[in-house]
This record gives C-alpha cells, sequence and structure tokens, in this order.
C-alpha cells in the first residue's frame, strides 16, 4: 500500500513540531543549576532547578552541579626536620550558583575548576604548612596541622578568585587528612621508639607494682604489731588491776594471807639444818576465814 503524498509531508511535519517541542524546554535536576548558551555566548542568568522554556536550536543548556562535592589528591612536601612525607588529602567543597556563568566563561566546567584551582591550592597548601612541623608533630598535632592547611587552601583559593573577578565561588567545607606515608627510615625510627616507650612504662608499672606490694605488707605487720601490742597492753592492764585488788584484800585479810600460802603449798614441808622445828600454818586461822 503506498502513502500518498500528503501523508507523507504530514508525518514529516509531525516529526518536526515533535522535535521542536522537545527541544523547547529543558528540566533542571535537583542540586543542579543550567547555564545558557545563546548561539555560543553564554547569557548571565542561571536557570534553578525545575522546568524551563528555551529556543530551540538556538540555546543550549549546560547543566552544573553545585552540591557538596569532594576532591581526593595526594601531596608531596618535606617536614621541617627534612622527612619526605606523601599525604592524601580530602577536600569537601560547594559551588555559588549564582557564578556558574561566570566561572563557564572565565575557568570552564566543573571538572576543570577541580584540576586547574582545587588540586593546585591543596598541593601548595600542603608543601607550605607541612614545612612548618617536623615529621613526629605532623601526626601528634594531626588536627592543628589539617585546620593550617585547611586555612591556607581558603586563603589560595580566594586570592586567585578574586584576580578573576569570582570571589566567593568556591567554599570549603572540610578538610580531612586520609593519610601521612614517610619515608621506611622514619617508620622504623617510628616503630622503635614506641617499642622503648612501652617497654619503659612496663618497668614502670613493676616497680610501681613492687612498690605497693612492699607498702602493703609493711603496713599489714604495722597492724599486727599493734593488734599484739595492744593486746599485750590489755592484759597487763588486767593483770595489774587484778594484783592490786588482790593486794588490797590481802593487806585487811591475814587470814587469806594464809589461805593463799596453803593454797599453793604442794604438802611438802621445809627442811632446815641445825633444828627440828617445823613451821607452822595456821589452819584455825584458814577455816574461820574459809567460813
Amino acid at each position: 500500500m503506498k502513502m500518498s503524498l500528503a501523508t507523507i509531508i504530514s508525518i514529516v511535519v509531525t516529526a518536526i513540531a515533535f522535535m521542536l517541542l522537545l527541544a523547547s524546554f529543558v528540566v533542571i535536576d535537583a542540586g543542579y543549576v543550567g547555564v545558557v548558551k545563546r548561539l555560543g555566548a553564554v547569557q548571565p542568568d542561571y536557570l534553578p532547578e525545575g522546568f524551563h522554556i528555551k529556543t530551540p536550536f538556538i540555546e543550549i543548556v549546560e547543566e552544573f552541579d553545585v552540591r557538596l562535592s569532594k576532591v581526593e589528591t595526594e601531596a608531596g612536601a618535606s617536614s621541617r626536620d627534612l622527612q619526605v612525607v606523601r599525604t592524601e588529602i580530602a577536600v569537601q567543597y560547594s559551588m555559588t550558583p549564582e557564578l556558574m556563568p561566570l566561572t563557564l566563561q572565565k575557568i570552564g566546567t566543573r571538572g576543570v575548576v577541580e584540576r586547574t584551582l582545587i588540586a593546585p591550592s591543596i598541593m601548595e597548601s600542603v608543601k607550605a604548612i607541612t614545612a612548618l612541623y617536623t615529621a613526629e608533630q605532623l601526626i601528634t598535632r594531626r588536627d592543628e596541622v589539617k585546620a593550617k592547611i585547611q586555612e591556607q587552601i581558603n586563603s589560595f583559593l580566594n586570592e586567585t578568585l578574586m584576580e578573576k573577578d569570582l570571589a566567593g565561588l568556591l567554599t570549603i567545607a572540610n578538610v580531612a587528612i586520609t593519610d601521612f606515608d614517610f619515608s621506611a627510615e622514619f617508620n622504623r625510627a617510628i616503630e622503635e621508639k614506641v617499642r622503648a616507650e612501652q617497654e619503659a612504662l612496663k618497668a614502670k608499672n613493676e616497680k610501681l607494682r613492687r612498690v605497693t606490694q612492699a607498702e602493703a605488707a609493711a603496713a599489714e605487720r604495722t597492724l599486727a604489731a599493734d593488734a599484739a601490742a595492744y593486746e599485750i597492753e590489755v592484759e597487763s592492764k588486767a593483770r595489774a588491776a587484778a594484783i592490786e585488788r588482790e593486794a588490797e584484800a590481802l593487806e585487811g585479810n591475814p587470814q587469806l594471807i594464809q589461805l593463799r600460802i596453803a593454797e599453793k603449798w604442794d604438802g611438802t614441808l621445809p627442811r632446815f639444818s641445825g633444828g627440828d622445828s617445823i613451821p607452822l600454818i595456821n589452819i584455825d586461822g584458814l577455816d574461820k576465814s574459809s567460813r
């Protein structure tokens, strides 16, 4: 079945109309802005996210991501004590939407901004700040080093962007030092130092343990001696009190004296040379006292 000329023309016109319709609008996604180029010339106003009408085949819209993004790079530098340090840096940044048309005009796309502006600022900043610290300080004062690198990057970028009338284009949200890589010799020296410090700490703890044990043993001996002395003191006081009471009782009761003598007598009569006299115990007195 052959189509008539009118049918062919109708199909062509419909196709052209459909193409014109598609080319007459653009939808900017969330987190992006559009920069309009009209016959190659960049227009000063950007397109925010959403639906926009444009002139078909005359205007071209380039989209730019203005969300928070990250650049990771590696920079080599020398520390203050001339140790070679390789530093891995991650920088989070965002771009100002209002400046995107001028950025495209003077620098280029976002990828060009990262390669020609952000990455060089990171490398130069790392070199400048690393030279202020020894290799050991780069590790022990990591947060301070990071803050100074971020400050230096901001200073470098602001100076460069002001020269291009693009001040405020970039906002550095965060700088992270992901790794410090030193020479093999320095790493060995650090390991030996750490090992020596651990051994010294172990020896100190062992000495402290022994001193503590000795002090505890001495304290225990002191407590035992104090307890024994107290026991002896109490016993002596009790014995003295008993003797004192008995002395007072004996002093006023002669019969009790005879009773105590009888209690201690073992039944053996004493022997005397040169006489037959036998000492007598007053039994009557004892009987009376016992009653």
